[in-house]
Order: structure tokens, then C-alpha cells, then sequence
């Protein structure tokens, strides 16, 4: 089974419906940006009421028919204002408020989703990618929310609302604005699907141009090291400029809509309007009437023409849901089961790990196994070293163990429990590791190794460091364990970044401990300060230790020698050495060329 982002069949603004579960928790918001939606409506379509009024009863053929109607209906119109103002500025703050609220619930949503996700799932899908979605295409949905919605539904109040309007004020000028509209309506909605695919596209760009400046920022001393600064910069240049074209062509599709959504519109409102005029002079309509029907008209137009600036957005905003649910749809192969076994009670010796007959390929690579017809028992207590050449299947050992894949055949047993049954957290709870690549966040130290067990005491984490021979250098920075790291810790060297690691895993205090070359980056001072500790954390527990120094092993209860992800020699190191096998071929080529 693949994890990937799958590209959808069909796309619409039906895709828009996806958002309803993070919009149905704020029902009280949008009851009230609601009411302040409809009184400000009517309280705009009132308006040319009012004027009609001002003006036909207000003045007559020979001046001003009664000064108090002025004054009268002047006050009205300020009334109306100030209605229309208050209920303005509370729909304002309400659809903001409600789309800063989605937006951020919808980031936190993807953001848990993502890290859920096995490391098959980052096989296939670029980081930067995903960091485009949770903030371009959340921006856009809050624009969605927070404006278009709103600019949407007020526009469409005061569309109705005017249409009933100019049917009062002349059923037979409307007839003919509808008809004249009905012919402009088609070509718009055609030439919007244009713009929403146009959209996609453009987002889509945005999203590679992200990726590669991700990938690109997060490996500079690589770059800076192969002088490639330039060439890189060249192809950012080139994947901004493909983004910057694709933009344009969504730009002028849009603007050529708008165009026509304006042109055609008024154009065809000015034409009724002139039949209208006619109709004063021959005495078939009032003056307010007119005035009336062209107030209503206007804002007919106007909320058509608003209605047609929304749907722009509203289409940007669809593709930007749909790249967001097809993330949130991304379904990790590795699942916890609903209910979960429990662990025994932990024993003083460790934990037991049994593996079956396991056979395993990623999956983006399932024509080659890294694992094949792969068994091995693994006594509580015990220290097996698992030693062989690059690509032996050694690391893909620990995924296994640590779940982050499942094998296609076979099982692994943890104190006699299949993993599968297992809770993911309480299996990942029970073993800890010291990865080849020693990640740092962007902390201080005392941070950074209490990771491993985040309610642990400052005191804990001290103690942790020192048996990892981390206290001395930590005490000297500036802050001491106070002291920010930066980010992936450039601040320290490969040794002091991978002692931080290792206290990290001596704090978590876990049954069972995965030593992935915990020593490679250290100088021989500090590995045989940490290879102290190191024993001294062994004690009580199970430890699996990966090692390509193989003086690193000598002292392992038993080595597993591995190639071609078979199992080809156990045993310990003065038995391999005398069956002149392949670990013993290994440490010749090691001792011999003064590795260790």
C-alpha cells in the first residue's frame, strides 16, 4: 500500500463542502454574522426607498411641495446610515474572526495529520510541498471564510433583494434586465472554469518553487561546499518565473473576466435605463420611481459585479481546499489497532524481541528486499551487535522495530507481543534509539535532551547528559544548558550533537535501546568517555547495536553478521574472526588499514 497525495477525478466548488467540519463548531458565530448580514442588507436596499420618497413627496412640478418631508426623510436616510454602519462593522468583525479561527483549527488539523504519517509517506511527498499547503493555501481558505463568504452572501441578498425591488418599481423594465442578463450569466461561468484550473496550476507552482528552496536551505553547507550557490539560485529563478508565468495567465483570465462580467452587465443596465428615461417624458413613470429603479439597478449590478470579483476568489479558494483534504485523506499504512494488547510488566533484564521469518521491501523499491526469510531471537538483557556492508539491511532492522514500516511477510515480537497489537506509542514508549543522523531542534540543550522524556526534572536531564559524557562541553557553552543550539544544531560539532542524542536516549530509560553507530562521530577521547556510559546504560535492558568500527562490537553478548538483508554468520568476534568468513574479511580490512 503507497501513501501518496492523489490527484482527484473531478474538481469543483463542490470540493468546498470538505471545510464543513471545521466551519460546524462556530454556529453561534455565524448565526450572528448572520443577523448583522441581514440588517445591513436592508438596511442598504431601504436607501432608494428613501430617495423615491424624498423625492416625489418632498418636491413637486413647481419647487418644494412640503420642507418638513425634506427634513423628514433626510434624518431617515442618516437613521438608515447609522444602522447600516453598526451592522457593517459587527459582520466585519465576526466573518474575521470566524476565518482567522478556521484557518487556524485547519492548520493545526494538517499539521497533526502530517506527523502521523509513516516515513513512507515522506518517500513520496516533498516537505516544502507540505509546508505550501498548511500556509499559501490556508491563507487562501481564510480569505474565503473571512471575506468571500460574507462578500458573497451580502452581494446576494442585495441581488435578490434589488431584483424584487426594480419587479415593484417596473415589472416590464426588469423583464427585459433579466432577459439581457440571462445572455451575459452563460459566457461568465464558462470562462470561470478556466480560471479555477488556472488556479490550481498556479498553486501547484508556488508549491514546487517551496519544495526546492526547502530542500535546498535545509542542505547549504552541501551546496556552499560544491560551489553551487549560483546554479541553484539559477534554478529557484527559473521555478519562481514558471510560477510567476502561471500566475499571469490566472491574472488576465481574471481580469478579462471581470471585464466582462462589468461590461456586459452595465451595458445592458444602461440600455434599460434609457427605455426608463423615455418613460418619465411620457408620463408613464415618476421621477422617483426612476430615481428608485436606478439606485435598485446600480446596486443589482454592483453586487453582480461583486458576486463575479468573489467567484475568483471562491475558485482559488477550492483548489486550495482540495490540495488540503487530498493531505488530510493521506492515510498512513502503519496504523495503531483499536484495541491495543499491553506489554508485560518491564523486568529487570529488558525486554525479549523475536523476529519470524520477516521479509521486507520499501516501497519505493519493491523489487529489491532489504530483508529476506530474516529470523532472529533476542534474549532479555542481551547485547547483539548487527554489523555487515552499507545496504545489508541493517537500518531498515530498526524501522521494523520502531514500526515505521510493517514487513510484507513475517512478524516481530516485543516481550512476546506482535508489535501490530501493540498501541504505536506504547511500543515506540518501550525502545529508545541514537540515530546515525542526530537530529536538534532549535532549542536550548536542557530542551533538547529532555525530549526524551518530556516531564523529566532539570535535575534528571543533568544526570542524563553526564552519563553521556555531554555535561562538560554543555556547562561551557555561553548559557550553559540554557543555551540555544541553533537550528539543527550548527552550533555544535558532530560529537556534541551526537552525545545530546545520546543523553536524550538515556533519559527516556527505555527496555530496549537501538544504537545506530552511536560512537561515529566522536574523537577517541570522547568515545571512550561515551562507550563507558554507554555500558552503564546497557545494564538492565536489551541493546541493539549497529556498528560498521567494528571494535565498536568486541564486547557484544553475540554479532549478527548481515548481507544482502540475510543473516550469513553469528556469533561473537573470536569465532567470526576464526570462521575467515565475511566479518572477519571486515576486520582485516578494518585493522589493517588502521581504522581502529
Amino acid at each position: 500500500m503507497t501513501t501518496t497525495i492523489k490527484e482527484p477525478q473531478k474538481r469543483s466548488l463542490a470540493t468546498l463542502a470538505g471545510l464543513i467540519p471545521y466551519l460546524s463548531p462556530y454556529k453561534r458565530q455565524f448565526v450572528l454574522a448572520g443577523i448583522f448580514l441581514l440588517v445591513a442588507a436592508a438596511s442598504t436596499l431601504a436607501i432608494p426607498y428613501a430617495f423615491r420618497q424624498m423625492i416625489d413627496l418632498g418636491f413637486g412640478a413647481n419647487g418644494i411641495k412640503d420642507p418638513a418631508h425634506i427634513d423628514l426623510y433626510f434624518l431617515a436616510l442618516f437613521g438608515v446610515a447609522c444602522v447600516m454602519g453598526v451592522a457593517t462593522a459587527g459582520r466585519f468583525y465576526m466573518v474575521s474572526w470566524l476565518g482567522e479561527r478556521v484557518t487556524a483549527d485547519l492548520r493545526s488539523a494538517v499539521y497533526s495529520h502530517v506527523v502521523t504519517q509513516s516515513p513512507q509517506f515522506f518517500e513520496t511527498t516533498k516537505t516544502g510541498e507540505v509546508l505550501s499547503r498548511i500556509t499559501t493555501d490556508t491563507t487562501l481558505i481564510q480569505a474565503l471564510v473571512g471575506t468571500s463568504i460574507s462578500m458573497a452572501l451580502r452581494n446576494g441578498l442585495l441581488f435578490v433583494g434589488g431584483l424584487i425591488m426594480l419587479f415593484v418599481s417596473s415589472v416590464k423594465l426588469t423583464s427585459i434586465i433579466i432577459v439581457m442578463l440571462a445572455l451575459v450569466v452563460l459566457p461568465i461561468v464558462i470562462f470561470g472554469r478556466r480560471v479555477r484550473k488556472l488556479s490550481r496550476a498556479s498553486q501547484d507552482r508556488v508549491a514546487d518553487a517551496s519544495a526546492m528552496a526547502g530542500e535546498i536551505l535545509n542542505a547549504m553547507p552541501t551546496v556552499q561546499a560544491f560551489t553551487h550557490e549560483a546554479i541553484e539560485g539559477k534554478r529557484f529563478s527559473v521555478a519562481i518565473e514558471g510560477a510567476f508565468g502561471t500566475a499571469m495567465e490566472r491574472i488576465r483570465a481574471r481580469s478579462l473576466l471581470t471585464m466582462m462580467a462589468i461590461l456586459m452587465v452595465f451595458g445592458a443596465i444602461v440600455f434599460v435605463l434609457w427605455l426608463g428615461a423615455h418613460a418619465v417624458v411620457q408620463g408613464k413613470m415618476s421621477g422617483g420611481e426612476l430615481g428608485q429603479f436606478i439606485l435598485y439597478a446600480a446596486l443589482v449590478a454592483g453586487s453582480i459585479g461583486a458576486l463575479a470579483e468573489v467567484m475568483g476568489d471562491t475558485q482559488r479558494a477550492a483548489g486550495a481546499t482540495e490540495r488540503l483534504l487530498e493531505l488530510l485523506s493521506a492515510k498512513s499504512p502503519v496504523q495503531s489497532i483499536l484495541v491495543p494488547e499491553k506489554l508485560p510488566p518491564r523486568t529487570a533484564q529488558g525486554a525479549s524481541v523475536t523476529l519470524e521469518n520477516i521479509a521486507f521491501h520499501y516501497p519505493s523499491r519493491p523489487d529489491a528486499a532489504s530483508l529476506s526469510q530474516f529470523s532472529l531471537d533476542i534474549r532479555p538483557g542481551e547485547t547483539v551487535a548487527i554489523v555487515g556492508p552499507s545496504g545489508a539491511g541493517k537500518t531498515t532492522l530498526f524501522q521494523l522495530l520502531l514500526r515505521f514500516y510493517d514487513p510484507q511477510q513475517g512478524s516481530i515480537k516485543l516481550d512476546g507481543v506482535d508489535i501490530k497489537s501493540l498501541d504505536l506509542h506504547t511500543l515506540r514508549d518501550a525502545i529508545g534509539i541514537v540515530p546515525q543522523d542526530t537530529v536538534i531542534f532549535s532549542a536550548n540543550a536542557m530542551e533538547n535532551i529532555r525530549y526524551g522524556r518530556i516531564n523529566a526534572t532539570d535535575k534528571e536531564v543533568i544526570a542524563a547528559a553526564t552519563m553521556a559524557a555531554a555535561d562538560d562541553f554543555i556547562v561551557r557553552l555561553p548559557e550553559g544548558y540554557q543555551s540555544f543550539l541553533g537550528e539543527r544544531g550548527v552550533r555544535l560539532s558532530g560529537g556534541q550533537r551526537q552525545r545530546i542524542a545520546i543523553a536524550r536516549a538515556m533519559l527516556k530509560n527505555p527496555p530496549l535501546l537501538l544504537l545506530d553507530e552511536a560512537t561515529s562521530a566522536l574523537d577517541a577521547e570522547s568515545e571512550r568517555a561515551v562507550q563507558g556510559a554507554l555500558e552503564a546504560a546497557m545494564v538492565g535492558r536489551t541493546t541493539l547495536v549497529i556498528a560498521h568500527r567494528l571494535a565498536t562490537v568486541q564486547r557484544a553478548d553475540r554479532i549478527i553478521v548481515l548481507e544482502h538483508g540475510h543473516i550469513v554468520e553469528t556469533g561473537n568476534h573470536a569465532s567470526l574472526v576464526a570462521q575467515n568468513g565475511l566479518y572477519a574479511s571486515l576486520a582485516a580490512l578494518q585493522f589493517n588499514n588502521g581504522l581502529e
